[in-house]
């Protein structure tokens, strides 16, 4: 069934229709995304995911539910890694908070494009070449002990190759246009900041799909799986960035505790074709407290603040 070409047609009408809400009616004048529009939005998604993930298990099964469930689930703790880099980004750039929400509109939709692409990709790969699973197995054990182990690095987006090769093709201004992404001036076509940011969440997110979607495929070959559950968990990383920007600090834990379930799901690929095969609904568990833990451990064990005395000289 989820090969059906109608289906796909009409999962991506119901996307561009959200979208088209999102933008022409809700988001239709910029303002200040406030706390409650946020967790109220973040609800909204993850309550259709559910509904939709209803409807897959009525009419495709419990089997295809659960991978749906889990892949979701995946994705959407994998997601608040963008999240706190969106965070950084805008703090650099001083991105006034009227046009965050602009930026990762955008940012969203191409995320979604590139996603398409690389599940294309990758299932076709999976398909043709069998052993491509323990390559991605492989990559997601090295990322996930990586992600363990590697301390925190300050970011410096002057000094990433996009927006350095960016700038030699166009000029920037060096001021925020109100919320455009060009603006002419003096006859010549500028870029402003805000297509700079632009340009960033979108590289940034490509980033973090290299391990994402491998990791779902652990769980399920099917396509329109692996499709549906990242879409619906990137269509809720705009309103879950406003919910937890203030608070990711907190969740200093976090970070372990995904470098951990990549880990586990890596092995989980590599596993997939052996009589030690491990089970989705074992994975779900495995997965769900393994981010309970992280969680739990950042609140009992809170990040200590380094005070500063007063300078000596």
């Amino acid at each position: 069934m989820t090969n059906n070409l109608w289906l796909w047609i009409g999962f991506n009408g119901f996307v561009l229709i959200m979208l088209a809400l999102d933008l022409g009616v809700f988001h239709r004048k910029a303002h200040v995304v406030t706390l409650r529009e946020s967790l109220t939005w973040t609800v909204v998604w993850v309550v259709m995911a559910m509904i939709f993930n209803f409807g897959i298990a009525h009419y495709m099964g419990n089997e295809k539910a659960l991978e749906f469930f889990t892949g979701y689930v995946i994705e959407k703790s994998l997601s608040v890694d963008n999240v706190f880099v969106f965070a950084l980004l805008f703090s650099y750039f001083a991105v006034p908070p009227l046009y965050q929400h602009k930026v990762l509109f955008w940012g969203i939709i191409g995320a979604l494009v590139m996603r398409a692409v690389m599940i294309a990709l990758g299932a076709k790969l999976i398909t043709e070449f069998a052993w491509v699973i323990y390559i991605f197995g492989a990559f997601l054990i090295l990322t996930g002990i990586k992600m363990i182990f590697k301390k925190e690095e300050e970011i410096h987006p002057e000094r990433n190759p996009l927006v350095r090769g960016f700038r030699r093709l166009m000029p920037v201004t060096s001021e925020y246009r109100a919320h455009r992404f060009f603006v002419r001036e003096n006859g010549i076509l500028m870029a402003t900041p805000l297509f700079v940011v632009l340009l960033l969440v979108e590289f940034t997110d490509l980033i973090f799909a290299v391990d994402s979607i491998p990791a779902i495929f652990a769980v399920t070959k099917d396509p329109f799986i692996v499709y549906t559950s990242n879409v619906f968990a990137i269509l809720g990383l705009r309103s879950l960035y406003f919910a937890l920007s203030g608070v990711m600090d907190k969740f200093h834990y976090l970070k372990i505790g995904l470098g951990v379930v990549l880990t586990f799901v890596g092995v989980k690929m590599l596993l997939a074709h052996s009589p030690w095969k491990i089970d989705t609904l074992v994975s779900l568990g495995v997965i769900v407290m393994v981010l309970a833990a992280a969680v739990a451990a950042s609140w009992l064990w809170p990040r200590k603040l380094v005070v500063k005395g007063p300078d000596p000289h």
